[in-house]
C-alpha cells in the first residue's frame, strides 16, 4: 500500500491535475477514494481541507471532504464511487484554496510577530469559516501588545518578502532555529521559510511571497485555558471583515445622527439613561404594586385572607411584587395571582408561618396547567407557553385552589 504523492507539497497554486483511482472504499456509508498523487489539501495542522471536482469518464464528481490518513493515504470523500484504475482530472476550488492560503500564511507571520516581540510562542491554530484563532503560551496579551504584533505582521507582508518550501533530514532542520519543531517526525522536514523573518516546519499551502497575503486584521483577544487567544482574518478575508464592520458602524451612526466614532460614546450615553428610566420604572411598579396590595387587603376579611386574582395586561414581575406586598408583615395572607403580558406567569405566596406549601401547590398546578414550576413553602412561581391555555382556565385554577385552602 504506496502514499499518495503530495503535489500541494510543491505548488501550492496548482488547481488542475491528472491522477489514477488506486483505491475504492468506504468509509461510514461514504464513498471514499485514494489517488496515486492529488492536489487536494486534507485537514490537518489547523488548516481545513480543499474542495473540488474530479473529471472521469465524462462525469463529474465533486469532493466533499479530504482527509489524512497515518498510513500516508490521502481520502477524497465522493459525491460518487469511483473504481481502482480510473483515469481522473482532478480541480480544486481555487478560491477556497487561495483564501486558505493566505490564512495559513498570514498565521506563519503572525506568530513569529509574538515571538520576536514578546516571546510568546503559539501553541496551536484553528482555521474557521469566517475567522482563524492562534493560542499564545503566555498568561495575559494587552491591546498594545497586539497592536504592535499586528503593525509588525502586516510590515512584513508590505516587504514582499519570499516565502521558500524545501525539505531537510530532521538533524539538519534542529541547527537552523526553527520557530516550531513537530513532536513526531520521521524522515526530512518540510520547512516554511518566510525570509529573515520565520522558518518552521509545515505540510500546509503557503504563499509565494508575503505580499499574497493581502493584510492581517486582529479580531478579539481572550484568555482560554492554555493561554491566550487571539482571533484575527487575512487577505479577501480582512477585507470582507471590515466592509461589515464599516457597514454596521455606519448604521449604526445614522441611528444616533452621528459620526462612527461618536457612535460608542453614544451607546454609553442610551445604556446610562435606559438604567435610569429603568430604576424608575421598578420604583413606580413598587409604589403602583403598594396601592394594589393596600386597596386588596382593604377589600377582603376573615381569620385567613385568601385573594385570588388574573391580570391579563400585567408582567410576572408586577404579580410577584404584589404577591410580596401583600404577604409581607402580615399573618394570614394568602395570594394566588396570575398574569397574561408576555408569558402566561402564576405566583402563589403566602404570610410566613402558615400551614400550606406554596412550591407543593404550584407544581400541582403546573400538572393541571401543563407547565413548570416551583418554589418554597412561602412563594412560589410557574410558567405556561403563551396561547397553550385560555385564561378562563387559568383563572377558575385559582378560584379552586382558593377553595380550598378557605376550607376549615
Amino acid at each position: 500500500m504506496s502514499s499518495t504523492e503530495r503535489l500541494y507539497y510543491h505548488d501550492s497554486f496548482l488547481y488542475d491535475f491528472d491522477a489514477r483511482v488506486v483505491e475504492a472504499l468506504e468509509r461510514n456509508g461514504r464513498a471514499a477514494i485514494v489517488l496515486d498523487r492529488t492536489a487536494f489539501y486534507p485537514t490537518s495542522g489547523g488548516q481545513v481541507h480543499d474542495l473540488g471536482t474530479l473529471l472521469a469518464e465524462g462525469r463529474q464528481i465533486a469532493i466533499t471532504e479530504v482527509a489524512d490518513e497515518e498510513d500516508g493515504r490521502i481520502l477524497h470523500f465522493s459525491a460518487a464511487p469511483l473504481p481502482a484504475g480510473t483515469q481522473v482530472h482532478g480541480s480544486v476550488d481555487a478560491t477556497r484554496r487561495r483564501d486558505h492560503v493566505q490564512q495559513h500564511s498570514g498565521q506563519h507571520v503572525l506568530s513569529a510577530a509574538f515571538i520576536r516581540l514578546f516571546n510568546m510562542p503559539t501553541v496551536s491554530f484553528h482555521m474557521g469559516v469566517e475567522s482563524c484563532t492562534i493560542d499564545l503560551e503566555t498568561a495575559g496579551v494587552s491591546v498594545a501588545q497586539a497592536e504592535k504584533a499586528e503593525f509588525l505582521a502586516n510590515e512584513v507582508i508590505a516587504e514582499d518578502r519570499p516565502v521558500s518550501i524545501r525539505f531537510v533530514p530532521l538533524e539538519e532542520a534542529r541547527q537552523l532555529g526553527l520557530r516550531k519543531l513537530p513532536p513526531k517526525q520521521t524522515g526530512d522536514l518540510r520547512l516554511i521559510d518566510i525570509t529573515n523573518f520565520d522558518m518552521t516546519a509545515c505540510g500546509g499551502t503557503h504563499v509565494r511571497a508575503t505580499g499574497q497575503i493581502g493584510s492581517i486584521l486582529l479580531r478579539k483577544i481572550e484568555k482560554v485555558k492554555q493561554g491566550m487567544r487571539v482571533e484575527f482574518v487575512c487577505g479577501q478575508r480582512a477585507v470582507s471583515t471590515a466592509r461589515r464592520d464599516y457597514t454596521t458602524l455606519t448604521e449604526a451612526a445614522a441611528l444616533y445622527s452621528s459620526h462612527i466614532h461618536d457612535v460608542p460614546e453614544q451607546v454609553r450615553k442610551s445604556l446610562a439613561e435606559s438604567k435610569s428610566a429603568g430604576k424608575a420604572q421598578q420604583k413606580l411598579l413598587e409604589e403602583l404594586a403598594e396601592l394594589s396590595a393596600e386597596r386588596m387587603l382593604a377589600q377582603t376579611s376573615g381569620s385567613q385572607r385568601v385573594i385570588t386574582r388574573l391580570f391579563p395586561d400585567r408582567n410576572a414581575l408586577f404579580i410577584k411584587l404584589l404577591a410580596q406586598k401583600l404577604t409581607a408583615g402580615k399573618t394570614d395572607v394568602i395570594a394566588l395571582l396570575a398574569s397574561n403580558s408576555g408569558q402566561p406567569t402564576l405566583v402563589f405566596a403566602q404570610s410566613p408561618g402558615q400551614k400550606s406549601n406554596m412550591g407543593q401547590l404550584m407544581k400541582d398546578a403546573m400538572a393541571q396547567l401543563g407547565g413548570r414550576g416551583g418554589g418554597s413553602v412561602e412563594i412560589a412561581q410557574g410558567g405556561l407557553p403563551a396561547g397553550a391555555v385560555d385564561l378562563s382556565r387559568i383563572e377558575a385554577l385559582l378560584q379552586e385552589v382558593g377553595a380550598k385552602l378557605q376550607q376549615p
